[in-house]
């Protein structure tokens, strides 16, 4: 359900078409996005988190291709990202199941001697994720990037640049993953750390069948879905003809082709080199002022949730309860619902209860007064009010 978003907008390129300014929105909401949740899953420590949060900056690009009126090449990377995705999050699932159940990743560590398969499997959906060559996702994640240079305006830049450290951040976390996970020296329990094991065949068949188009499904379909004159799409997707700039994209300067590529080994670089040589200095860092604020700030995913929580959610909160819980729920409908019946009834039941005195004497009066108030009205006549008020008043005053 995540990816349904980009579908909707691919399906409804001729109305997005139509509005430039809605593109633009788009676009710098898909860029924003794409930086966002690579900074947020930069410093996360669960297993599954940094995987979900890769998923927000993959549908980040997504989006920002689809602002482009590129809608092909975002349903390709919609396609492509699936398999390496589910790879991974089914690896993931793997590591869990081999270590009790742990998913924190300061507390595993040094498993590759153990469950070396999987390590594999992650190895490889992490590398499609950072977009090395001729893996899957290089062949839709960089021509996402060239298309919005490519496109020669200051919002297409903005979403090349933000897509470029996105993909930095990407490879960074990637890379940190696979170290922690299973490259550093054991950090778990003695016990569980022992007892990791390889998942059961039902497990890791589908990793290795997920694997398979992780690698080469990019390479295969990248001329069907996205090739030049291609009419795959036929009359599903429309783009306007003064927004296509695909071909501009062939024929963009080398350097703006590689650099991405080029970032993304320097942060495979660094990671290794930070994660392998010098965890020290890492740890240096988040215990300065500056670098624990840093590293709250990302890893609280920039404070968003807080805010959301303290300045939205709390309000609408209080209102709901002040005012529709309160007001409507347990005041207009408890009213005159079932409370509200309830106290009529009650009332109206224990007034006629006092008629029940059980002496015969008022027993007696109440027929004579029903008597004569029968005859009133039979015989109805202005000589009469009088006498019907003074019994009726008689009588409740008798029986009170």
């Amino acid at each position: 359900m995540v990816t349904a978003g980009i579908f909707l907008i691919s399906r409804c390129s001729p109305l997005f078409e139509v509005s430039t300014l809605i593109l633009n929105v788009v676009t710098i909401f898909g860029a924003l996005t794409a930086f966002f949740a690579a900074t947020t899953g930069l410093l996360q420590n669960d297993l599954k988190r940094v995987i979900a949060y890769s998923t927000c900056s993959q549908l980040g690009y997504m989006l920002f291709a689809c602002g482009l009126s590129h809608y092909s090449v975002a349903v390709f990377h919609l396609f492509n990202h699936a398999f390496f995705k589910a790879l991974l999050f089914l690896s993931a699932g793997s590591v869990i199941h081999g270590v009790a159940d742990e998913q924190d990743m300061r507390k595993t560590g040094g498993l590759l001697k153990f469950i070396p398969f999987t390590y594999t499997m992650i190895l490889i959906g992490s590398c499609s994720l950072m977009g090395l060559p001729f893996l899957t996702g290089f062949y839709s994640k960089d021509v996402i990037l060239e298309v919005a240079f490519s496109h020669y305006s200051t919002i297409g830049h903005f979403a090349y640049w933000l897509g470029v450290f996105a993909a930095f951040f990407t490879a960074f976390y990637s890379t940190r993953l696979i170290f922690l996970a299973f490259l550093v020296k054991p950090n778990g329990f003695k016990i569980v750390i022992l007892n990791a094991h390889e998942s059961p065949l039902k497990m890791t068949i589908p990793l290795m069948i997920l694997a398979i188009p992780s690698m080469f499904i990019g390479f295969l379909c990248k001329d069907m879905f996205i090739g030049l004159g291609t009419d795959f799409w036929n009359n599903a997707i429309y783009v306007s003809s003064s927004h296509y700039t695909q071909v501009e994209a062939e024929f963009l300067p080398q350097l703006f082709k590689i650099l991405p590529l080029c970032v993304v080994t320097i942060s495979v670089i660094m990671a290794y080199l930070f994660y392998a040589y010098y965890l020290d200095i890492l740890f240096w860092l988040t215990s300065t002022p500056y670098g624990k604020m840093l590293y709250n700030f990302f890893n609280r995913k920039w404070f968003f949730d807080k805010i959301y929580n303290e300045c939205i959610a709390q309000k609408f909160l209080v209102v709901g309860y002040t005012s529709t819980y309160k007001t409507i729920d347990r005041g207009v409908i408890e009213l005159f619902g079932p409370k509200g019946i309830t106290f009529i009834v009650q009332n109206v039941t224990s007034s006629f209860a006092k008629f029940q005195t059980g002496y015969l004497y008022h027993y007696s009066f109440l027929m004579l007064m029903g008597f004569c108030l029968l005859m009133l009205t039979v015989f109805d006549s202005y000589l009469f009010i009088d006498l019907r008020v003074f019994f009726l008043c008689l009588a409740f005053a008798f029986t009170n």
